[in-house]
């Protein structure tokens, strides 16, 4: 493997020290159509191989843009599936550094033919193997298909482009008025990529990741050692309750906590986290972003948007696949009214009910602030199967706020009157207290000590089995 090429770089940054071994280095274009006889292809364009991260078996194949703008042809993609023939063999996971100008089109259908095998070798791996995509140059047209076939997605943040149509041949657009190929767009708008760095990070953020996940669907992930106190106090934890993303770092080992589409949807945190060593995933609302300087600076109401749901259920199927627990945190009071967002509404909270209902996956939910109505119902409420619900004290579950459910029983009456059945309200029918007695909530707990409950409750699901109607698959 030459030592100079960027591409072989990035894999020797990723892998551990001096583990890679290159395979089909001698692999170069059959074509000779268009004087590719007369040019170099060393590799065809692609280096693959495989190294270990962390002392786990890993697959990795890295484009090489100084070979025909690292072009995908006929020996570039076959290279690709059969590394991935490798990974399925081997239950091990496949990452791609990808940096191609896409089709090579001097070998026309074969390569057409080769985006089509590497898409069906993706396809087939999906739900057993991890599959991790970096994009550090351009991923266009057909390519852009790739990292959208895998589950998780990383851009750099100046050079990447990711695109299906270039911004300027979309109508309307115009490159310096919205790069809709830039990695900003493609994290925040599109909610395609998860991580947008520099090279550096992105690499080093990759070996974090891998770290967390399970090496295929049967590894059963042996707890890594956890030097963290599984009884310790969470003191403040209500003061985050607001920003998850803080919350879910105080409750894990040792502040660990990876989060997936950071910069999508807000509104919705989702990510992986430590519990007792063992990986979990997370998902939970969130009506606040605190910056580095510790001040506020976004704002979100406690209801589920269409963007939000649909970020939590690809991250719940995605846990389901791959045997990881789910923890949910709820605060949720309803659904986002927008004319634009009522298009999508029903169906991204379908998916979302979908997803958690059909996980089978240890599930814990912890009620922090609100629980109403069926936006609640869809956030791992115990009726949609959430093995253990927990409910910090000060929780309010119900069908709507106490004050509003007065408003309609006294309607007409004094303010003194709907005060009262506000309060009486509240009392019977929205606190977690009541919930409690009627079986919704299993545990009222201090918000300080949910790290230790919600351990002790995965814990005692570790041998969860749970049986389902036989089917093909669900069509949510």
């Amino acid at each position: 493997m030459s030592t100079t090429s960027q591409a072989s770089q990035r894999i020797n940054a990723l892998l551990d020290e001096n583990s890679f071994v290159e395979i089909g280095a001698l692999v170069t274009a059959r074509a000779t159509d268009f004087n590719l006889k007369q040019t170099e292809t060393p590799s065809d364009g692609v280096i693959t191989g495989y190294g270990v991260i962390g002392g786990n078996l890993v697959y990795v194949y890295s484009q090489d843009a100084s070979v025909l703008n690292g072009t995908i042809g006929e020996m570039h993609a076959k290279k690709i599936a059969n590394l991935y023939d490798l990974a399925m063999k081997m239950g091990a996971p496949v990452i791609g550094l990808i940096d191609s100008a896409g089709l090579r089109l001097q070998e026309a259908t074969d390569a057409l033919n080769g985006f089509g095998e590497i898409y069906m070798k993706q396809v087939n791996a999906s739900g057993v193997i991890p599959q991790i995509t970096a994009i550090f140059g351009t991923c266009g047209g057909g390519l852009a298909v790739v990292p959208t076939l895998t589950d998780f997605t990383f851009m750099e943040e100046k050079k990447a482009k990711l695109f299906v149509n270039s911004p300027n041949a979309i109508n309307g657009n115009e490159i310096s008025r919205c790069d809709t190929s830039s990695a900003e767009f493609q994290s925040s708008e599109a909610g395609i990529v998860d991580v947008v760095a520099g090279e550096a990070e992105i690499l080093a953020q990759i070996r974090e990741l891998v770290s967390m996940l399970p090496a295929n669907n049967e590894d059963t992930m042996d707890f890594g050692e956890c030097t963290d106190d599984l009884n310790r106090v969470c003191e403040g934890l209500e003061n985050c309750a607001g920003d998850t993303a803080i919350a879910l770092s105080q409750i894990s080992d040792s502040g660990i906590f990876f989060e997936t589409k950071r910069n999508y949807a807000k509104d919705m945190v989702t990510g992986f986290i430590r519990l007792n060593g063992a990986t979990v995933g997370a998902v939970a609302n969130r009506t606040e972003v605190y910056g580095d300087e510790g001040t506020v600076t976004e704002k979100f109401d406690a209801v589920l948007s269409v963007r939000g749901c649909e970020k939590a259920a690809d991250f719940i199927t995605f846990c389901d696949a791959f045997d990881i627990p789910v923890l949910s945190l709820t605060n949720v009071k309803g659904f986002a009214a927008a004319k634009c967002s009522e298009k999508r509404m029903a169906k991204a909270v379908a998916r979302l009910t979908y997803a958690f209902a059909n996980a089978t996956v240890p599930k814990v939910n912890v009620i922090t602030q609100k629980a109403y109505g069926s936006a609640y119902v869809a956030m791992n409420s115990k009726a949609v199967g959430a093995d253990i619900t927990m409910a910090w004290p000060d929780a309010e579950i119900g069908t709507m706020d106490a004050k509003l459910a007065a408003k309609i029983i006294c309607d007409g009456q004094g303010s003194d009157a709907i005060d009262a059945c506000a309060k009486e309200y509240a009392r019977l029918q929205t606190s977690a207290d009541s919930a409690a007695r009627r079986g919704y909530v299993d545990q009222i707990v201090a918000p300080e000590d949910t790290r230790k409950y919600v351990i002790g409750a995965f814990e005692m699901l570790y041998t969860k089995q749970e049986d389902r109607p036989a089917k093909k698959h669900g069509t949510v």
